[in-house]
């Protein structure tokens, strides 16, 4: 007899490990039910990436302003109060759009903290549902910091939403929301000390370039400490104080926590439903399968290679869509994924990297951004351009430090991705003058 169930898919969590795939679909007739405690959309929308770049946007006008002084006049400050409440007017209706696009393509959206008690079965709130396949997708947290006194930092959904800026500001780590921050914060005219675990910062990043990020951020007065050796975090007389090093001390307004981020898997069930795992997520095989066969994972939770990302969890989950619809049952087979650092300059890459190209028997051919006509529109001064080429002239990596290297790597994505010759990349003619063309005649 076969078993019936409530649901043919239930996620858990409804982040882009969830929607970009639950509401496809929803639409081609599968029972789908979506599970979400929080804001439909998870963290991307409602507390990162949108949050990010609107936080960043004031900043990449100031710097342009910047260069160009003498063709224009005068500065442009940041008035923060009036920056964050613009951010939530961008990032408010996010949630109920996206809730409302699950809804209209048919999936039902349960509200409330969603346990597993077997393989089939999530309790939300009391109330058992069933279904033939669960998907979980419950992303990642910022991680706190293992010493005494971190309950008096903030993290990052925190400082997105300060209403004032504090004056004095340490932040601890190096990574994406390190660098971003540190960015931001001092462009909005705050004291940033940014305290390092190690020596290198985006250590996924190539590194001279984050040398230059970094340079470039000491001229403008963050201070980077390397090895800071964190001890302690403590409050004396109104200031919190960071104890690092052997006896070193810094007295800050505030600390911002940004030491890293860790998966979402206490508290809901796995171990119930026997799911396998580990300290840096949910392992799964090839099909997106943990080691119990009903129970699937996407997005930021999955112990993987490829790079915690939204265009990750995206496209994980639209390939779950298409192999629960019957559209195909190959493995995933995961495309190059794109990244990058909002810091100003941007640091941005995708396939193989330089310090790679040797060993795959690639070529890498260096182009400084400046030297570019188009890039001198607006006296663009810093920046660099590496593109990684195999035997046969494919482009197969690409990283750019520069005021446009998100754009400059999106325009080359394709190529990249599906491995054009010569030949196909003369066929595409980009309007001109623009970003896209200026990045595509490196390549040609």
């Amino acid at each position: 007899m076969t078993q019936t169930y409530d649901y043919d898919v239930l996620f858990l969590g409804a982040g882009h490990g969830t929607f970009d795939g639950a509401g496809p679909l929803a639409a081609s007739g599968k029972r789908v039910g979506v599970i979400e405690s929080g804001l439909i959309g998870g963290t991307c929308p409602n507390r990162g990436c949108n949050a990010k770049i609107t936080l960043d946007a004031p900043v990449t006008v100031q710097r342009a302003v910047e260069r160009m002084q003498g063709v224009v006049s005068g500065k442009v400050g940041i008035n923060w109060s009036e920056l964050v409440a613009h951010k939530q007017a961008i990032i408010d209706p996010l949630s109920g759009n996206i809730a409302g696009k699950l809804t209209q393509s048919g999936a039902d959206i349960i509200h409330g903290r969603g346990v597993l008690s077997d393989a089939h079965t999530i309790t939300v709130d009391g109330q058992a549902y069933t279904s033939d396949k669960v998907v979980v997708a419950t992303g990642l947290r910022p991680h706190r910091l293992d010493v005494p006194g971190d309950e008096l930092a903030i993290d990052s959904s925190d400082f997105m939403n300060l209403r004032e800026l504090p004056q004095r500001i340490a932040i601890m780590g190096s990574g994406y929301i390190s660098m971003e921050f540190a960015t931001i914060a001092n462009a909005a005219g705050a004291d940033v000390t940014v305290l390092m675990h190690g020596d290198k910062a985006l250590r996924r990043f190539h590194q001279p370039f984050v040398e230059a990020v970094i340079d470039d951020l000491q001229s403008r007065g963050v201070t980077f400490v390397r090895n800071a050796g964190i001890r302690q975090l403590s409050r004396d007389d109104g200031d919190i104080t960071v104890h690092y090093g052997d006896d070193a001390t810094l007295a800050v307004d505030m600390v911002l926590d940004a030491t890293g981020r860790i998966p979402n898997v206490e508290g809901i069930g796995l171990e119930a439903a026997g799911v396998t795992v580990t300290p840096h997520g949910i392992p799964v095989n090839d099909h997106l399968q943990t080691n119990v066969p009903s129970i699937y994972a996407a997005g930021d939770v999955i112990d993987k290679e490829q790079p915690r990302l939204t265009p990750t969890a995206t496209f994980e989950s639209y390939y779950l869509y298409q192999l629960f619809s019957g559209q195909m049952d190959a493995a995933i087979d995961y495309p190059p994924i794109p990244t990058v650092v909002y810091t100003s300059p941007r640091i941005a890459q995708v396939g193989v990297q330089p310090e790679s190209a040797e060993a795959v028997g690639a070529s890498v051919v260096h182009n400084h951004v400046p030297d570019d006509w188009y890039r001198q529109i607006d006296e663009q001064s810093i920046g660099d351009s590496l593109l990684v080429f195999d035997d046969d002239y494919h482009l197969v990596g690409v990283a750019e430090m520069s005021e446009q290297a998100e754009d400059a790597v999106n325009t080359l994505l394709p190529v990249v991705v599906f491995g054009y010759d010569r030949d196909q990349m003369w066929r595409m003619a980009h309007l001109f003058p623009s970003i896209s063309a200026s990045a595509w005649h490196k390549i040609r």
